[in-house]
């Protein structure tokens, strides 16, 4: 196709966007987060027919990060097992989840993918697990502490396109930095009032406090943030009943009667109790907005119980012992190899340029070796992580059936 015909494609297209953002803001419940009021942190001159939220999600998905979800852990590690949920099946369901219930409650479900998309692509290997060991490390090298949430933050706006980042929308950033799924919270109301500057003051104190509880900018945030909860109570659940940890009638009697005792059956009534009990209502007479997303007190109660035997009788089962020991010996292992590999490196031009060949002059001079170190181990897949701590010399621990 000729530039003048791609040009004249373009401009039909352009009109088209105008159009889509017309039937959006008519569709959507007013307290939405419309497309066009998407907010990014450098302009951009190119031209584009795509909704922003929609462009965000493209972004995502074609990231070298987002690729790499394939071989990360989601809970159970070092498991031969192909039925065994993975990060990104987990981030697959959560944005399912999240949708259905932003399209029942008339809200922006470009915004809600997003989120959901990227939520989880800064979670090292090996999990939770892998976050703990990461956070220890990192102190110890004079950074803050290591939280996925705020890494993935860093992934997509610092570390892709070779340092530049994607130039995300601030909703969308905001909500990934804000989805913490394991704190339980009855209800959530979006905090509106932010710009890039809170941003960044947000992700400063939650470096410092990693346990500080932030609330989204949106009602999509919120969704992403409860859907969370949802994709992977139940999913863990099926997992430990698949490797024979537990047993489907050990479910707690109360929350087999009330939420159910299946994956499937447990989303579908959690699902509902949230969309049932959310609330999105703009009163234009005061002035004053009443929009939430949550449980009801009972379902939410379940909820919790649900967590708890999910904690008691799965994440921390004595009958699933990954070995996570020869595992810290590997974090620590390569976290000090690749310190010594850049300060070696400083006597030349390149330092860092051996993790991160393609990356920027202005990555280097703006991230601390430390830095450097934290992004390239996070960022490595469970199966890569094994293989480069194995040429190094370390026992690496070996896959069970």
């Amino acid at each position: 196709m000729s530039e003048s015909c791609v040009e004249a494609a373009g401009s039909e297209l352009t009109g088209l966007l105008a159009e889509l953002n017309r039937e959006e803001s008519s569709r959507l419940s007013p307290l939405a987060c419309l497309s066009r009021d998407g907010l990014r942190g450098q302009p951009e001159k190119r031209r584009d027919y795509r909704q922003p939220f929609a462009q965000d999600c493209d972004r995502i998905l074609h990231s070298r990060c987002y690729t790499r979800y394939i071989d990360k852990t989601q809970v159970f590690s070092l498991v031969d097992n192909d039925h065994i949920s993975h990060r990104v099946l987990h981030v697959q369901i959560v944005s399912r989840i999240a949708r259905t219930i932003g399209r029942f409650l008339r809200l922006n479900e470009d915004l809600i993918e997003a989120i959901a998309l990227g939520h989880d692509i800064g979670h090292p290997p090996f999990g939770h697990e892998g976050e703990r060991i990461l956070d220890t490390l990192c102190r110890e090298h004079g950074l803050d502490g290591f939280a996925h949430n705020i890494q993935s933050v860093q992934f997509l706006d610092r570390v892709e396109r070779k340092g530049q980042g994607w130039n995300l929308c601030l909703q969308v950033l905001d909500g990934i930095l804000c989805h913490d799924g394991e704190v339980h919270v009855t209800r959530l109301a979006p905090c509106r009032d932010k710009n890039f500057m809170t941003f960044a003051r947000e992700i400063r104190q939650k470096g410092r406090d990693p346990l500080l509880c932030l609330t989204p900018m949106t009602l999509e945030g919120c969704v992403v943030r409860m859907s969370d909860t949802i994709a992977y109570i139940g999913r863990d659940i099926e997992d430990a009943i698949e490797l024979k940890l537990i047993d489907r009638s050990e479910i707690p009697p109360v929350c087999a009667e009330k939420l159910g005792t299946t994956n499937g059956t447990i989303v579908y009534t959690l699902v509902t109790d949230l969309i049932s009990h959310s609330r999105h209502v703009r009163d234009t007479a005061s002035g004053t907005d009443r929009d939430y997303i949550g449980f009801g007190s009972e379902i939410s109660d379940l909820l919790l119980e649900l967590k708890s035997f999910n904690s008691e009788r799965i994440y921390h089962n004595p009958a699933f012992k990954p070995d996570f020991v020869l595992i810290r010996a590997c974090y620590r292992t390569l976290f000090e190899y690749y310190m010594n590999k850049i300060k070696d490196e400083k006597k030349g031009e390149n330092a860092g340029g051996d993790l991160f060949p393609s990356m920027t002059a202005q990555y280097f001079e703006t991230h601390s070796s430390a830095a450097v170190v934290r992004d390239y181990l996070s960022g490595m897949t469970d199966e890569f992580f094994l293989k480069q701590a194995g040429m190094i010399g370390c026992r690496v621990p070996e896959r069970t059936c």
